[in-house]
């Protein structure tokens, strides 16, 4: 497609005169006496460069240049000049002309400067729709990856939960025991304020706190009676089989603290490790308080469900010994209604 070219000059004579020379460079040539006429003509034509004079009656072209290239940066735009108007030539490059000629000029000089302006026109736009493109494609493969990723996060979880809910049955669980105490710890977690990665760690190691059991025979998980010391010795070794499992998994090592610690007390007398305090992960003194309301809420072999206000004797009774006292009050804090729609069900 041949470029066209405005020009716009008071004099006839010097419009026709690139007009000619520049037809016989295959170059479609408009023409416009003053600014006001070159506007016109760009609002009704395709214009690649354009020849300005700067001194003109009515409006100058610097005044076409200003307007000009806030209308279209990327057009081309030749000045033409006096010997003696230098300094404007110069303010015009600085307005964003892309080069200048001074009267009288030669004819071969125009055409060599239109050709090269032409030229460095086509390779800058041809430069910007390169990096549009490729941002586009970026942009799409971004949204693919993160697409990709959420599916496979997706997958992970969807895993996690199929195995999580097969040791429940395990158990012989009523419902699903630990997917309760993940909903119960991520709604108290909220409470307290943690958010963010830390709520998706603490959601994950409440889930999967017992995955630890895969490895106890189930002579000793489903034995009817209660367990003897040898046996209690080789129950409490599942926390630490879990964390074994688990953090060998970078994306689960988080999750894999809460494993590990799920069963230690606030006073220093629980299992594996016996922790104390808040050497004890905030996830896991959650999850004490949490696990102990469904233990307690929920129906086992031996008895029925407990009623909802024994859990806060419970509570209350090991406040500082089994509980850390802070979490524990805000737990007695939470109404009956708000853990039984945590819940998805009545407590007795």
């Amino acid at each position: 497609m041949n470029e066209h070219i405005l020009i716009v000059d008071d004099e006839e004579m010097i419009r026709d005169l690139l007009s000619s020379a520049l037809n016989q460079e295959d170059y479609v040539c408009l023409q416009a006496a003053n600014v006001d006429e070159a506007f016109a003509m760009l609002s009704e034509h395709r214009v690649d460069l354009v020849i300005s004079d700067i001194m003109m009656p009515g409006r100058s072209g610097v005044e076409l240049l200003r307007d000009l290239k806030q209308v279209d940066p990327e057009i081309a735009v030749l000045m033409i000049t006096g010997l003696s108007d230098m300094n404007t030539a110069m303010e015009c490059i600085h307005l964003g002309a892309d080069d200048y000629i001074t009267k009288p000029f030669g004819i071969s000089r125009v055409i060599l400067t239109v050709r090269n302006l032409i030229m460095k026109r086509s390779l800058a736009i041809e430069k910007k729709n390169y990096q549009v493109s490729l941002e586009f494609k970026v942009m799409q493969q971004t949204e693919q990856l993160r697409r990709t990723m959420s599916e496979l996060h997706t997958a992970y979880d969807s895993t996690l939960t199929a195995l999580v809910k097969a040791l429940d049955a395990r158990e012989k669980e009523v419902g699903s025991h630990s997917e309760r105490v993940m909903n119960y710890s991520t709604f108290m977690a909220g409470r307290i304020g943690i958010k963010g990665k830390d709520l998706e760690q603490l959601a994950k190691g409440a889930l999967l706190h017992d995955i630890g059991k895969i490895g106890i025979t189930d002579n000793i998980l489903l034995k009817p009676s209660k367990l003897n010391e040898h046996e209690w010795l080789e129950m409490h070794r599942h926390p630490q089989i879990g964390y074994d499992i688990m953090s060998e998994i970078s994306f689960l090592k988080g999750p894999a603290e809460i494993i590990l610690t799920h069963h230690e007390r606030y006073d220093g007398e629980g299992y594996p490790n016996r922790l104390k305090g808040d050497q004890i992960p905030i996830g896991s003194r959650i999850f004490g308080l949490v696990d102990t309301l469904d233990a307690m809420t929920s129906d086992r072999p031996y008895r029925h469900a407990l009623p909802f206000e024994a859990v806060h004797s419970e509570v209350k009774k090991y406040r500082g010994s089994q509980f850390d006292p802070e979490i524990a009050d805000i737990f007695l804090s939470i109404s009956r209604g708000q853990w039984e729609e945590c819940a998805g069900k009545r407590f007795m």
